[in-house]
């Protein structure tokens, strides 16, 4: 009985770490990171930043989660859609959590200086203060703008994953940067249309809470539009062929569809909707953006 309890109790604990992680984002992440690799190079590439960089992307990018689980404990506990986290359940304690993210943290930079190149560390590590620091501890209790200028760190991943083949920032990274940049406003404003109330109780200054429903609506409509102009930007500069053109402006259509359904609707299921087809769109952008530099390279496979 004893023995099973220390094995029950043990799974549970690693079930609350493995919380902190957000993996589900970190999945994500990992992804577009992926991606940055792949259109970096024309041909294959080389394991070691493949394994590394990835393995050090991914370890650095669920450290800052596990940090934003500790600083915003108090706001997720009173929230029900993040109650139940780990350390705002009080599961998982303040000082296990820090100390966990600090030993990932470490691990990730360790990991990328001595195996992939001191640039990525440095960007990683600059990704990772401006998500777990600037915006969990001050951006996102100061300013409505939060998630658009705290953006920056969560559409940093693609330029990490060009740089650790690579060892170099180039334009075109820049480019994919850009796309999640823009991507980010619509996709978490609708979940903070949504979650308005929660997020008003929480003292949290997000668009919905500050300027209306309304507004927020019209600045996802906004910034749909600007994605899809964006999104043809690859294919303008000759970074990508038709095939992404294609499924960029199809995929395109589908988001404004959402913005445009959630301008008009006054019951709040759209906005769910709305969110849950961002992250679909990103994904399956990033694949053409991946499969399209594959083929334009391999046109005969």
């Amino acid at each position: 009985m004893t023995s099973y309890s220390i094995a029950s109790g043990s799974a549970i604990a690693w079930r609350d770490y493995l919380g902190v992680c957000k993996l589900k984002v970190v999945a994500l992440i990992v992804f577009t990171a992926l991606v940055g690799m792949f259109l970096s190079v024309p041909g294959m590439v080389p394991w070691q930043p493949l394994v590394f960089g990835t393995l050090g992307i991914g370890m650095a990018a669920a450290s800052a989660a596990a940090i934003n689980h500790l600083v915003d404990r108090h706001v997720d506990a009173r929230m029900a859609r993040t109650a139940n986290r780990p350390v705002a359940s009080g599961h998982l304690t303040g000082r296990n959590c820090l100390l966990f993210a600090l030993a990932l943290g470490v691990l990730a930079m360790w990991i990328l200086v001595q195996f992939v190149n001191v640039l990525t560390a440095a960007l990683t590590f600059a990704s990772l203060i401006g998500y777990a620091v600037i915006y969990t501890l001050y951006l996102k209790r100061a300013t409505p703008q939060n998630i658009v200028i705290g953006g920056a760190a969560g559409a940093a991943p693609p330029v990490l994953g060009w740089t650790a083949v690579t060892g170099q920032v180039d334009p075109n990274a820049l480019l994919v940067f850009l796309i999640i940049f823009v991507w980010t406003p619509p996709h978490f404003w609708a979940l903070a249309i949504h979650r308005r109330n929660e997020y008003a109780k929480a003292d949290i200054p997000m668009l919905p809470v500050t300027h209306g429903v309304d507004f927020t609506r019209l600045q996802v409509l906004f910034y749909t539009v600007l994605l899809v102009v964006v999104t043809v930007m690859p294919y303008a500069t000759r970074m990508s062929g038709l095939l992404y053109l294609i499924g960029a402006l199809a995929l395109g259509v589908g988001f404004l569809y959402h913005a445009w359904a959630l301008m008009r609707d006054d019951s709040g299921a759209q906005a769910m909707k709305t969110f849950g087809y961002s992250i679909v769109y990103l994904m399956a952008l990033f694949a053409f953006l991946l499969v399209d530099h594959y083929l334009r390279f391999y046109p005969t496979l």
